[in-house]
Parts: C-alpha cells; sequence; structure tokens
C-alpha cells in the first residue's frame, strides 16, 4: 500500500489494518500503554513505518493538558561539562516520550529570565535550569509565575527553596585536598574561578574546611577568568615566593589541563615537580600527559537525578523541596604524585 504524496489517506485505521489489529489497539500502542503486548507493539511499530503514519501527539497532549516537552535553561551551551548533563537528562527523558527544548543563558540573569518566558510561550512542562552567575531569589519566584515546576542543578540560589541537584562539591574538594596531603603536599593553592556562584562557593568551603582540619594555611586561593584558560592569576608571582606551592586544585579539568602545560613548557612534571588536580572528570582528564588526577563529579548522574525529579513534580507537584547531591569520587592518576589505586 504506498501513501507517498498523499500523506492525509493515512490514518490510525489504516495502521490497525495493516498490522492486524483493532482501533483501539494501534492507539493503545501510540500511547505506550503496557496493557499490549511486545509481538502487538512491533507489528503496530511496524505498520506505522511501512505506511508512513504521523502521530499527532500535539493532539494528544493537548488532551491531556500536557506537552510532552521540558526547557532546559544552561549558564553555557558550549561547555563539553554541560554537554554530560544533557547525556544524562536525555537517559531519562527518551524512555518517557519527552522532549527537551535547550536555551542558553550565557550567565546574564536577565537573558535567563527572558529565555524563561519564551519556554513557557512555547507551553513547557516544567524546567531544569543551571542558574546564572549572580541569580538571586528573584529567579525563583519568577519562575514560579510562570507556574512551571522546575528543579535547579549544579548551582541554586537559596540553600532552601526550590528542588535541587548537585554534586557534592565541597565533599569531593575535601578528598582531594585529604589525598594531596597524605603524600606529603603542604602548600596546597585552590586555582580558578570567582566566588560568583553556589557550586564555586560549595568548591572553596570545602578545600577551606579541609585544610584548616590538616592545620595548613587555608588562603592559598588564586581567583581566575574561567573563560581565559591562560589566566593564572597572581599564581606565577606565588611560584616565585620564597614559599612557593607544591600543589594545586583546579577549578574544573579546562583550567588544570591549561596549567599542566604551562608547567610542562617551563620544564616542570606534574605529578614529580608540582601536583595539579582537576574536578569533571572529562574524556580529557584521561588522555593528558601526564593523565590528569580529578575530582568526579558525575554531570550525568545529575542530568539524570535532575530528570527524574522534575518528572515526578509534573507528574505529583509536593509542598516540600527536595535537595539531592550526587557523591563524588577522587579519579588518582598521574598528575598528583601519589600512588595509583
Amino acid at each position: 500500500m504506498s501513501t507517498r504524496g498523499n500523506q492525509k489517506k493515512v490514518n490510525l485505521q489504516a495502521v490497525a489494518d495493516e498490522a492486524g489489529v483493532s482501533r483501539a489497539t494501534a492507539s493503545l500502542v501510540l500511547r505506550e500503554s503496557p496493557l499490549v503486548s511486545a509481538e502487538t507493539r512491533k507489528r503496530v511499530i511496524a505498520a506505522i513505518h511501512t505506511l508512513g503514519y504521523i502521530y499527532n501527539r500535539g493532539a494528544a497532549n493537548l488532551r491531556r493538558q500536557k506537552t510532552g516537552t521540558i526547557g532546559v535553561v544552561l549558564s553555557n551551551i558550549g561547555s563539553p561539562f554541560f554537554s554530560k548533563l544533557l547525556l544524562g537528562i536525555d537517559e531519562v527523558l527518551v524512555d518517557a516520550s519527552i522532549v527537551a527544548l535547550l536555551v542558553n543563558s550565557a550567565d546574564n540573569p536577565e537573558r535567563q529570565m527572558r529565555q524563561i518566558w519564551r519556554l513557557r510561550e512555547h507551553s513547557v512542562d516544567g524546567l531544569i535550569i543551571c542558574p546564572a552567575a549572580g541569580s538571586d531569589e528573584t529567579l525563583l519566584s519568577g519562575i514560579e509565575k510562570t507556574g512551571l515546576p522546575y528543579v535547579q542543578v549544579l548551582r541554586h540560589v537559596s540553600q532552601t527553596a526550590g528542588d535541587y541537584v548537585g554534586p557534592d562539591y565541597a565533599g569531593g574538594t575535601d578528598l582531594a585536598v585529604t589525598h594531596l596531603v597524605r603524600h606529603g603536599r603542604k602548600r596546597i593553592v585552590f586555582l580558578g574561578g570567582y566566588p560568583v556562584n553556589s557550586a564555586a562557593c560549595e568548591r572553596l568551603d570545602g578545600f577551606q574546611r579541609a585544610l584548616r582540619r590538616h592545620r595548613l594555611e587555608s588562603d592559598l586561593i588564586i581567583p581566575t577568568d574561567l573563560d581565559n584558560l591562560s589566566d593564572f592569576g597572581a599564581l606565577e608571582s606565588m611560584m616565585a615566593s620564597s614559599s612557593p606551592p607544591d600543589a594545586a586544585i583546579c577549578y574544573n579539568d579546562m583550567v588544570a589541563l591549561s596549567f599542566m602545560g604551562k608547567l610542562l613548557s617551563e620544564g616542570a612534571l606534574p605529578g614529580r615537580d608540582f601536583a595539579v588536580i582537576g574536578a569533571d572528570n572529562l574524556p580529557q582528564a584521561a588522555t593528558s600527559f601526564p593523565a590528569l588526577t580529578t575530582i568526579v563529579t558525575d554531570p550525568a548522574g545529575v542530568g539524570r537525578n535532575a530528570a527524574r525529579l522534575l518528572l515526578d513534580r509534573i507528574a505529583e507537584p509536593r509542598v516540600s523541596n527536595m535537595r539531592i547531591l550526587v557523591s563524588g569520587q577522587l579519579m588518582v592518576r598521574e598528575s598528583c604524585g601519589g600512588p595509583l589505586p
């Protein structure tokens, strides 16, 4: 049965006839009902492909008062870290037949709010949002005015308001400090980033608390521009001082890899002459020279948890907020100088 050039003639009854089932059964397959056997489902899907039938999901969603879409608002869609976050979100959404609409806030709170309202105009069912730097609780009140369920990821603008899923930044940084101290490092510097969002603040908090616990100097902190990987701030003068650092925990892997390149260009070998630890466990960390020790923040795991939580909120809104911290670990490689696991 050919339908090329005449798509309008292919309706659900034609699919049912092709598959040898009733129209009601074909409809159950389209609605992903568990009441249909696997064999029947395969026949109906094969008939859909054969006939070129296109399910009008928009009309079905309208009947359910849902669009089957969510908005994802990220602060920097060019970052490889966010790519892994999106993979985790997609793993959950694809099984739920949900489509994500991705927008970029460019770390600008005003642009962020405009993007959220645009997503609302597209009738998304909920939001996953990584708040832009400088966001405050007016962001959450603005989202609540839209009536959309939302989950903050990676960063939050309040310790208590709204649902949040993110890595245990402080715990991961603590693991890195403890590892370095156990292997004889005593002058540990934190390199990169400014405390302009909760993720940066939690990393710094974990760093300072761990150093105080080990009775080491806790103010060796060098802010840098994360968009300029050649910016090492005051590190050069610190390295030339009478008591230079002997290790660095970097804000992320990209900063760490750039810093290792600088060390190598100056004849110093990371891991032997100076310990370096990054964060996020990007693929480049395992293939660098030397291979980079890194704090595993598991963005894909964060994405999966955030997507599941949002779908729960869409299906059954609750009053109480939920905070989920995805525990990290330290992936020990050659760059930190300690023995490999």
